[in-house]
């Protein structure tokens, strides 16, 4: 009897071909799909696996031109804007299909007037989604006919001036806005912003031209702002639900704002009636604390369950607004408070404030509390001691201090603080 394994009989190429092609088979969409995720320079090179390869890229939807996508080795700055160019050009040209999709973020791009004659190209399409990014030199001046993309549901734009024409009305779509070291006009800014009557995101970061946010927006659910403002107004906001503010400069130091009787913490909140996760940043605090603050808002803010904000332990007034926030949230559930450390000049009596009877409150959801930057004075062990007693259902507090100098004393200090809650435990975090 023969030892010799029997082989198998060959199999012919096309047998070869379809179990080493299955992915072929796959309907024409979902190959889109796979292609849109690689980066542009494989999705192109995908044309050198087999003839029925060859163009199935120029069909995907969606494009993005970045560092990832298309890698340039070259020191000179002319060089990689010329091959630059002409990779995207080349693409752009032999692209046959809709292009819902348009990314341009390449770290090497400049503001050069290329991108017009894309932004052109792409205008006569149905891009949905359009981001560009200018990391290096000037700002980029968008040409008029972006704001003609009639299907624009998600637009982002990078180091942009923004200047539409006379008739724009509107993108009628757009549901996410993202605008990071932008420059528009006041006028143009609130036009945006209440022509977009489907908005429902909208960032704002590091903007020029404009100091007041006037926000009318009906379907806005998340407001996300950072930068250097005089004022915040919100208009047919009712389903606003996440708002984060940051406030770049110190208001104290700011000669252009004016301590009315009237209180900038009422006037925030009047159209934020479902707000359930509210970040207070940098000095806006200190903003909310302009004019007379109350002991507790009108309406509580009831849907609120997560309120993170930067305080001064040291100033009066934001304290104030501290504790008239924390008052008119029954339902909060979790708490960061951010210490400003750097700010040692104390401003109006804090001595006693958070051990005052009229401050009683009961927070009957609160569970977890993080607190972070203290250094161990007064004013912040009596917020930590006023949490402590009136939270029956926490669960943890955690607490970071600026420096470990001092780490014990603060230890042994929360010991013997009262606990509500038989639960809760306290951590204390060393650097």
């Amino acid at each position: 009897m023969s030892n010799v394994t029997q082989r198998e009989p060959p199999k012919f190429p096309c047998e070869i071909d379809t179990e080493l092609d299955r992915i072929s088979s796959l309907p024409g969409h979902v190959l889109g799909q796979i292609l849109s995720l690689l980066p542009i320079r494989d999705a192109v090179r995908t044309s050198a696996l087999k003839r029925k390869w060859r163009y199935k890229w120029s069909q995907i939807p969606h494009i993005v031109f970045d560092s990832q996508g298309i890698s340039i080795s070259s020191q000179d700055q002319t060089t990689i804007k010329n091959k630059l160019v002409n990779i995207i050009d080349h693409i752009l040209l032999l692209h046959n299909g809709p292009i819902y999709k348009f990314k341009l973020s390449h770290c090497d791009l400049l503001a050069v007037s290329d991108i017009d004659r894309w932004i052109l190209h792409l205008s006569r399409g149905s891009a949905k989604e359009f981001v560009l990014e200018i990391w290096k030199g000037q700002q980029y001046k968008l040409p008029s006919c972006l704001f003609s993309f009639k299907n624009l549901v998600y637009l982002e734009l990078f180091n942009c001036l923004l200047k539409p024409p006379l008739a724009f009305k509107g993108f009628r779509n757009l549901k996410n806005l993202d605008l990071q070291h932008v420059t528009l006009a006041q006028e143009v800014f609130e036009k945006l912003i209440s022509s977009c009557a489907m908005l429902e995101r909208l960032t704002l970061i590091n903007f020029d031209g404009f100091t007041h946010l006037n926000i009318n927006a009906p379907n806005l659910q998340f407001f996300d702002v950072g930068g250097v403002f005089d004022d915040v107004s919100f208009e047919n906001t009712f389903v606003l639900a996440l708002v984060s503010i940051g406030l770049y400069v110190n208001v104290k130091n700011d000669q252009n704002v004016s301590y009315g009787s009237s209180s900038k913490l009422l006037r925030f909140f009047v159209n934020l009636p479902h707000v359930r996760r509210l970040e207070i940043q940098s000095y806006f605090l200190k903003y909310l604390a302009i004019g007379k603050v109350p002991s507790k808002l009108p309406k509580p803010c009831i849907d609120l369950n997560y309120l993170s904000i930067r305080l001064n332990f040291n100033d009066y007034e934001e304290n104030s607004a501290a504790f008239c926030l924390l008052r008119s949230c029954p339902n909060l559930q979790e708490i960061e408070i951010l210490a400003r450390p750097e700010e040692q000049a104390v401003v109006g009596p804090v001595t006693d404030f958070w051990d005052d009877d009229h401050w009683k409150c009961l927070f009957g959801q609160l569970r977890l509390v993080k607190i972070v930057g203290i250094s161990g004075i007064r004013s912040e062990l009596d917020c930590i001691k006023f949490l402590l007693s009136n939270s029956p259902v926490l669960e943890k507090m955690t607490i970071k201090p600026v420096s470990n100098e001092g780490g014990w004393e603060l230890v042994k200090q929360l010991l013997h603080f009262r606990r509500a809650s038989i639960q809760a435990e306290v951590f204390h975090l060393e650097l």
